[in-house]
């Protein structure tokens, strides 16, 4: 059984409060966008007693140790509810890490999801959410996998409306890979100065001058060439152009297929032009 993780943008990123765990309460809106992973199960039939019962593979971008990955740790999560079979998993990642782009939790949201039809596990909506926010802030999103407003840890949803087919994507990762924890630092909350609900239902023509990501003040000075690429964005008709979370990932919104060519960065800067559907 296989299925395709796509990844996410944040429309607007207000980081409001620090919480007394030492985690921080933001507001923003998740967008799945369409690029994708892969990710396939086969149930082990070669499982010896003793080995780790799931099995993970990584082609593609190159990760760090499968037995840490988000969707080995799904797998031990279901299988100590459910006592799983054996399964072998080919996860081929296009999505880059330290991106803003929500890669690594998509793909364990998805797993939970292929998990639960493959060996029929009946879970209901909410255990698959609870199950996903107990992997990552942002894995439950995924669960729901359409535009919603977040809040809290960025694991509070609530709907939007919001609804951006017919416009156009270009997402550019320079190779740059941001940590979200050094993301933070410096951070100074505050309740923003626009209502993130209220802009986002005012459309693409006032974003610009009203929303906002606050990491992008201490990430652009780090690293400039994240900023030139969200002006470049602009100076090409861009309605709307931001980092995406925590970072690196910049994007940009148009309202007409663009030629990637065109905007000067390196061909393997460029990873996806296109609409999301």
């Amino acid at each position: 059984m296989i299925c395709f993780p796509n990844a996410k943008i944040n429309l607007g990123l207000n980081i409001t409060e620090k919480r007394s765990d030492g985690f921080h309460n933001i507001q923003t809106l998740f967008y799945p966008i369409g690029w994708h992973d892969a990710l396939e199960t086969i149930e082990n039939r070669a499982y010896r007693k003793g080995a780790d019962k799931v099995s993970l593979a990584i082609t593609g971008i190159k990760l760090g140790s499968a037995k840490n990955n988000l969707v080995s740790k799904a797998y031990r999560l279901l299988d100590e509810k459910f006592n799983l079979p054996p399964a072998k998993v080919h996860l081929h990642k296009t999505i880059p890490t330290g991106a803003g782009l929500g890669g690594g939790s998509s793909d364990a949201a998805f797993f939970i999801e292929l998990l639960n039809r493959k060996f029929d596990l009946k879970m209901p909506h909410a255990e698959k959410l609870k199950i996903a926010s107990e992997l990552g802030s942002d894995c439950a999103f995924f669960i729901e996998n359409k535009p919603v407003f977040a809040q809290d840890r960025g694991d509070v949803f609530s709907s939007s409306k919001l609804d951006l087919r017919g416009t156009y994507f270009v997402v550019v990762y320079p190779a740059i890979h941001s940590n979200t924890a050094e993301a933070y630092r410096g951070i100074i909350p505050a309740k923003p100065k626009h209502d993130l609900k209220q802009v986002i239902g005012e459309g693409p023509k006032n974003w610009k001058e009203k929303l906002t990501n606050d990491f992008e003040r201490n990430i652009f000075f780090r690293f400039p060439e994240l900023e030139n690429i969200k002006s470049k964005f602009y100076e090409s008709g861009a309605s709307y152009a931001s980092m995406s979370g925590s970072g690196s990932s910049v994007f940009g919104i148009f309202n007409k297929e663009q030629d990637l060519k065109e905007f000067g960065f390196p061909s393997e800067y460029i990873i996806r032009g296109g609409a999301f559907s």
